[in-house]
């Protein structure tokens, strides 16, 4: 039995108010062709690891006897905890702000689940293999609902750890309503074998602003694929900081709609990979409406023998005129045994606009590793130094400065684990 024909024979046996929605993802996925190297968009990116694994069925899981310490110093954020895929925060419990609504699956109310159904996969692109696969197993989704007019001062931190063995698949859906403004934090991660999927839907109202975090730390022999999609109204504004490390096999999709005019949309990205991981970063911005803009910055940082994959595409609709954009990727090679595949791309159907793109790759300056070291710098203090400056610009634009303090050691324990020896 195929790695998908097991997907689709257990979402058939999921009976819940979804149920709907989940079967017009199986037929979709009943007519889909398992992605290869000759499929465009999985080019760089074998499956091959996923194949060899058996789907396990979802139990319901136990928090860990110790839980680990997951509070950022200072920043005062309302965590969200999720272990394996079931969410372990109970939210009834929470002391929550004026015009900040949650709900799951399971606490839904009537009028509840009519609106989660009118967002559940119709912001995520349909074209997404694992989405539909998200779309069919997941056991948990989490509602975050701010209404028009609401300033939610703390900031939404959603916890996702995957145990070692287990698989786990979860969404969430965020609606932000017209002139609301809301920090969201999503930090995924594991650091054994497992497998997992998370997707996050959001709709920004109009003059709606979002500053968003996606932090994807799995590693080692982590399978991970997940994606952010958001759709921005009228004036909206979207500031969005992504952070991946390398793992077995891992893929992230980043998309942002932009359906409103004057919507902007700012996205860095940082890539970070140790030896012999994989890290796949698509992402596609869709300007369907004028005076749009978008910048978007993407660093990465390849360890010896690692497989990186960039492929960045902006999409200028017709019509979509005085829309401003730019890309750029930049990469750094710490051995000329790892890979970068990048492609950054402009389609452009408007005549009034404009727009940029560019790509490098290069490796790290030996005149700089000499000079650090002859200043009494050991090598492996030396290029941690190196790499954090690579990326240090776009952690100093992070607009929370706690979070970008308590990212700083773990990056710097990051870059550690990826010398090459």
């Amino acid at each position: 039995m195929t790695w998908l024909q097991q997907v689709i024979d257990r979402g058939q046996q999921i009976d819940d108010w979804l149920s709907p929605l989940r079967l017009q993802a199986i037929e979709t996925l009943q007519q889909a062709a398992w992605p290869t190297r000759r499929t465009e968009s999985w080019k760089y990116t074998s499956l091959a690891a996923l194949e060899q694994q058996q789907l396990r069925l979802a139990q319901p899981a136990t928090p860990p006897a110790e839980p680990p310490q997951t509070a950022i110093p200072g920043l005062n954020s309302l965590d969200l905890l999720f272990v394996n895929g079931v969410l372990q925060t109970d939210i009834s419990q929470l002391p929550l702000a004026a015009g900040l609504q949650l709900h799951t699956l399971r606490s839904a109310s009537a009028i509840q689940r009519v609106i989660t159904t009118s967002m559940y996969a119709q912001v995520k692109p349909q074209r997404h293999l694992f989405g539909l696969v998200n779309d069919v197993l997941a056991n948990e989704v989490l509602f975050i609902d701010i209404a028009h007019d609401s300033h939610i001062e703390q900031p939404i931190r959603i916890i996702s750890r995957v145990s070692e063995g287990q698989e786990s698949h979860h969404r969430v859906l965020v609606r932000v309503g017209d002139r609301a403004t809301v920090t969201i934090i999503e930090q995924t991660q594991s650091e054994h074998a497992s497998f997992s999927t998370g997707f996050t839907e959001i709709e920004l109202g109009e003059q709606a602003k979002l500053e968003h975090y996606r932090l994807v730390m799995h590693t080692r022999q982590a399978i991970y694929f997940g994606g952010c999609h958001i759709c921005l109204h009228d004036k909206a504004e979207l500031n969005s900081t992504m952070l991946g490390y390398g793992s077995e096999l891992s893929r992230t999709d980043i998309d942002i709609m932009h359906n409103g005019q004057h919507a902007r949309a700012k996205l860095n990205a940082i890539y970070l990979l140790g030896e012999s991981e994989h890290f796949d970063l698509h992402s596609t911005i869709e300007h369907a409406k004028p005076h749009g803009s978008t910048e978007e910055n993407v660093r990465g940082i390849v360890g010896d023998k690692a497989n990186a994959v960039f492929n960045g595409r902006i999409h200028i609709h017709r019509g979509a005129q005085k829309t401003q954009a730019a890309l750029q990727n930049r990469n750094l090679l710490l051995s000329r045994r790892g890979q970068i595949n990048t492609k950054p791309e402009l389609e452009i159907y408007a005549d009034d606009v404009q727009c940029a793109h560019g790509a490098t790759v290069a490796e790290i300056a030996e005149e700089a590793l000499y000079y650090l070291r002859t200043r009494g710098i050991c090598r492996s203090k030396a290029l941690i130094m190196l790499n954090f400056g690579f990326i240090q610009e776009l952690i100093n634009q992070m607009p929370n400065p706690l979070l970008a303090q308590w990212l700083e050691p773990q990056l710097r324990a990051r870059f550690k684990e990826m010398e090459v020896r």
